[in-house]
């Protein structure tokens, strides 16, 4: 099995007084749990979450979304309430800005998706851009689940939505669904070319990253032609 992918988290400097490890310790303690338990749970080394919770090793992507899925957080949680006089009153005033070709990837052999304001925690929805690049239903292989609901709206080419409850779709440029994306589902382009989604999900973002994860490891188990592990990078603007 290759090394799982890294996404290393920056925190500015506004955020300094966030620690994910004593979050990690108080959910840990609250809960009753040991470092065994939690270990358990999260699949991560007692070793590492030891680490962790002493600020002697910094959390990358991967972990955090282990962490909150297998504690069944948010993974807001990690990073504190963040309350202050502006939400108290009802605006938060944040923003963050994505220019074209920069935002995190994910690249896999089925897909490719791109995260916009990979910056925000905690957000309301969570927007997707994503290339869909299997062509069948086997090609895709295990249908993908998240709780939540999600919008696709069809930017390029044309896509066949497969879902476990529902006869299989085709949605042109153009064309748009709202789902349950509790329900298994899969996207698979349906025109030659490039076939590109604008994706809506009101789940968290660690939970879309974890089912991802899941999939492409199904993907991996399967006696298919080799495939690569998705690989989660920043894209930046050069």
């Amino acid at each position: 099995m290759g090394g799982s992918p890294k996404l290393a988290i920056v925190q500015r400097p506004s955020a300094a007084q966030a620690r994910p490890g004593a979050a990690l310790r108080a959910i840990r303690n609250k809960k009753g749990w040991t470092l065994a338990e939690v270990s358990e749970r999260t699949g991560l080394p007692v070793s590492t979450l030891s680490k962790v919770e002493n600020d002697r090793m910094s959390l990358t992507y991967d972990k955090l979304a282990r962490i909150s899925t297998g504690l069944e957080i948010d993974i807001s949680e990690l990073f504190g309430s963040g309350a202050n006089g502006a939400s108290a009153a009802g605006l938060s005033g944040r923003r963050c800005i994505t220019r074209a070709g920069e935002g995190k990837a994910i690249e896999t052999e089925t897909y490719d998706h791109l995260y916009p304001a990979a910056d925000l925690l905690n957000k309301r929805f969570v927007p997707i851009i994503a290339d869909i690049k299997a062509r069948s239903v086997s090609e895709f292989g295990e249908l993908i689940r998240h709780p939540g609901e999600e919008w696709a709206y069809v930017l390029e080419g044309a896509i066949e939505l497969h879902t476990e409850l529902y006869a299989p779709l085709l949605l042109r440029a153009g064309d748009s669904i709202y789902f349950d994306s509790g329900m298994g589902h899969a996207y698979v382009a349906a025109a030659p070319g490039r076939c590109r989604v604008l994706a809506i999900c009101s789940g968290s973002e660690s939970q879309l990253i974890a089912a991802t994860m899941r999939e492409n490891l199904e993907q991996r188990r399967q006696p298919r032609k080799q495939s690569s592990s998705p690989k989660i990078r920043r894209r930046e603007k050069t």
